[in-house]
């Protein structure tokens, strides 16, 4: 539900971002999840018996200015890199071993937990130097259309999850997902299924278990060479806390969940300035089906996007609004739940949004991108648990980054 909070708050005029801001339109736009985030899940048959060695590493410096009292800012600035040998031993079997790590500039020790908000009890233990885990990946192509993939699977952006159920940060501070994905493609229809088991536990542990299983899909209404393209996406994540040997707590389980169903147009310009027109709206649902972890026992969104995008350049464009709507692995700005102060709650909060994108690929395995997000809260009644009902005014947060993806392949042998 919140991303891993690293560094300090910086002192960025709002001056400094409205100068910035002046620039932004005159520079060129594109598609970082694409071209930075995102790993190609593809197999190539042509590298049967292939061994290689595979770097891959994005380094990256986030800044956020927010200034709503939902979270506090912060920066991430850091790189992960995972170095691993990959082998083919067949054309339609790919094998990757290696190691993921992670680290932050200025940091010397990492609670050993996993990133992506498990809770807290994990933070006891402690690794110096660099968050580290073991890396591995056994990618099977049961047929033209259907994949699976155990160990390390292809998530984060490759999920294509919507922004109110998944906050894009996760693609530099979290750890790598694993446990068992099914991939399906054909004509009609793409599905992403998977499980990511965050933590284990034996008997007599001192903590929960915890995984969350998810569905991401999209319908195609019309071929997407169609210069005007309908689809319908389909997400579902559900995140489940607990196990069957969980002695520790009394009732204890707990399983909440995310929904988004939307519908999506895209308008192909062509070889133009203006590549692409893409109008999306979402609508969003919780639903805590056991636990008292929410103070809420459900809740929706809506979310409606506009995006240009162009050969460098994508500018965005959105809108939100939510009721007792809380977003598992999103930014809290889609929830109603402050982080900042806790147990904070907000009565219909939402934002306007306007965001620039630059990406451009210089070669296979090395692409640039830079994100500028920019949003403007709504004034919100909220109810906190010390100060009672407070009325709190429209507030202007920004968020800025730099990211470098790099991913070189080295063949060592052909068998």
């Amino acid at each position: 539900m919140k991303t891993l909070i690293c560094g300090l708050k910086t002192s960025l005029s709002v001056k400094l971002w409205l100068l910035i801001l002046c620039f932004v339109p005159f520079m060129g736009i594109a598609q970082i999840d694409e071209r930075v985030y995102m790993t190609d899940s593809r197999l190539d048959s042509t590298k049967k018996g292939e061994l290689s060695i595979e770097i891959d590493n994005i380094s990256f410096f986030q800044n956020n200015e927010f200034s709503s009292d939902l979270v506090k800012g912060y920066t991430l600035p850091g790189m992960w890199v995972q170095p691993k040998a990959v082998f083919y031993p067949l054309g339609n079997i790919k094998l990757e071993a290696g190691l993921h790590m992670l680290r932050y500039w200025g940091a010397n020790k990492y609670p050993n937990f996993a990133y992506t908000d498990i809770a807290k009890w994990k933070g006891n233990q402690y690794q110096s130097g660099v968050h580290w885990l073991p890396y591995f990946r056994a990618h099977f192509s049961l047929s033209p259309k259907l994949d699976i993939i155990l160990g390390n699977i292809y998530g984060a952006a490759n999920h294509r999850l919507a922004d109110p159920l998944y906050n894009s940060e996760l693609n530099l501070s979290a750890d790598p997902e694993a446990g068992m994905q099914l991939l399906y493609k054909s004509k009609a229809v793409d599905v992403d299924a998977w499980i990511n088991w965050e933590s284990f536990i034996f008997e007599g542990d001192t903590h929960q278990e915890a995984f969350t299983v998810g569905l991401s899909s999209q319908l195609r209404l019309n071929e997407t060479s169609k210069k005007v393209h309908f689809y319908l996406p389909v997400q579902v994540l559900a995140q489940h806390r607990g196990g069957e040997i969980d002695t520790i707590f009394t009732n204890s389980i707990q399983t909440n969940i995310n929904a988004a169903v939307g519908a999506g147009i895209t308008v192909s310009v062509g070889d133009h300035s203006l590549r692409q027109l893409n109008f999306e709206l979402t609508g969003v649902g919780l639903y805590q089906q056991s636990g008292k972890w929410l103070p809420y026992t459900s809740g929706y969104g809506i979310y409606p996007k506009v995006t240009a995008s162009f050969k460098y350049v994508r500018l965005k464009a959105a809108y939100w609004t939510c009721h007792n709507f809380v977003s598992l692995l999103g930014s809290p700005f889609f929830g109603s739940l402050s982080t900042a102060y806790p147990g904070r709650q907000y009565q219909n909060p939402g934002f306007i949004y306007a965001g620039f994108e630059y990406s451009k690929t210089f070669a296979k395995g090395f692409s640039l991108g830079v994100d500028l997000d920019v949003y403007r809260h709504n004034a919100v009644t909220s109810l906190d648990p010390e100060k009672g009902v407070l009325n709190e005014k429209a507030a202007v947060s920004f968020g800025a980054g730099v990211y470098l993806r790099i991913n070189p392949t080295f063949l060592l042998k052909k068998f």
